[in-house]
């Protein structure tokens, strides 16, 4: 029986946070030790350059901290092929070509190419490879013949810019050589997770997030400046849990729910301090992300072995790549001196 293909991976801009991990990197870990699926996982330090071409420094620090995180959290190379994006040369190649299938027009009117352009302030000084990332993007889907992408909600709109690619690709060469990918979506409502400051998305750049690598003391320190409910400023005051962060994250993380909703209820009623709830989230964390954290110094200890590691998965991507590279030459007709 044929398993399904999954592509996933992280732009290495920084340290990966608690919302990457319940976005995705726990997903990915459980999808892994299925063994229902073919797995690569990406990381991906060329999409990463679009906008950051002037640090390349940022880049290379942070490819190995998230090498780091994904092995601490429990993705293992035995079972998925983790790899670096710039080790690929035909993911170049393959974007070279579809490019010539889609328009100016199409990549301005992609939502999340819009919606990120605004973020970052580019207007007109838009960096080119930034502009068409998309394109890229499903360079690394169909290189792996992925048929399956975990995304959140956000990222349609990149998945079906790819869909567009791969039926143009194989109806004007006449050739199924490219697989239409289907988004893997999370749950409503657990697929981002808000800032410690109660902004919608919890951020590097916005410096509202907990990391994996965040030590004991950090933790403590984050939590207990998390935003709660403005108006509770007296323990016997009724207090407000929706928007109240130390609420949100214990909904996530507590596995002891029964007592949440105690907690609530007695939040709402007065009586209970912002103080006493964030102690006891603080002690939730450390118990899920201690052990995280204690893998990953486990790991740092031996950097030149994850950089091995990161190398061996790129060999074995590279190969896989280079197949699916050669089934579009042949399609396009470039491939003149076989």
């Amino acid at each position: 029986m044929t398993k399904d293909i999954i592509l996933t991976g992280d732009r290495p801009t920084g340290k990966l946070h608690i919302g990457h991990y319940i976005g995705s990197l726990k997903n990915r870990v459980e999808m892994q030790n299925s063994g229902k699926y073919e797995t690569y996982i990406m990381i991906a330090d060329q999409q990463a350059l679009t906008d950051n071409a002037r640090d390349p420094e940022k880049i290379k620090r942070s490819l190995v901290e998230v090498a780091l995180d994904y092995l601490a959290v429990g993705l293992d190379p035995k079972k998925a092929t983790i790899f670096v994006q710039s080790q690929i040369p035909a993911l170049a190649e393959l974007n070279l070509y579809y490019l010539n299938l889609v328009t100016v027009s199409r990549l301005e009117r992609n939502p999340t190419v819009k919606a990120e352009i605004a973020q970052k302030n580019f207007e007109r000084s838009i960096p080119a490879g930034f502009f068409t990332y998309p394109v890229s993007q499903a360079a690394d889907i169909t290189a792996f013949k992925a048929n399956l992408v975990p995304v959140g909600d956000d990222q349609e709109p990149m998945l079906e810019q790819t869909r567009e690619i791969v039926r143009s690709f194989n109806s004007i060469y006449g050739k199924e050589v490219l697989v239409e990918p289907q988004g893997v979506f999370p749950p409503k409502g657990s697929g981002r997770l808000p800032g410690l400051d109660g902004n919608a998305k919890m951020s590097k750049s916005l410096g509202n997030a907990i990391y994996l690598a965040d030590d004991e003391a950090t933790l403590k320190k984050k939590v207990m400046s998390m935003y709660t409910d403005p108006d509770h400023i007296h323990i016997e005051d009724p207090g407000k849990v929706e928007g109240n962060m130390v609420f949100t994250y214990l909904d996530i993380f507590d596995p002891d729910q029964e007592k949440v909703a105690q907690l609530k209820e007695q939040y709402r009623a007065g009586g209970l301090g912002d103080v006493k709830i964030k102690r006891y989230l603080n002690e939730v964390l450390e118990e899920k992300l201690g052990p995280i954290r204690r893998r990953r110094a486990e790991f740092a200890k031996d950097i030149p072995s994850v950089y091995a590691m990161l190398k061996e998965g790129s060999q074995k991507a590279n190969e896989v790549a280079e197949q699916t590279l050669a089934e579009v030459r042949s399609a396009i007709g470039v491939n003149y001196f076989d």
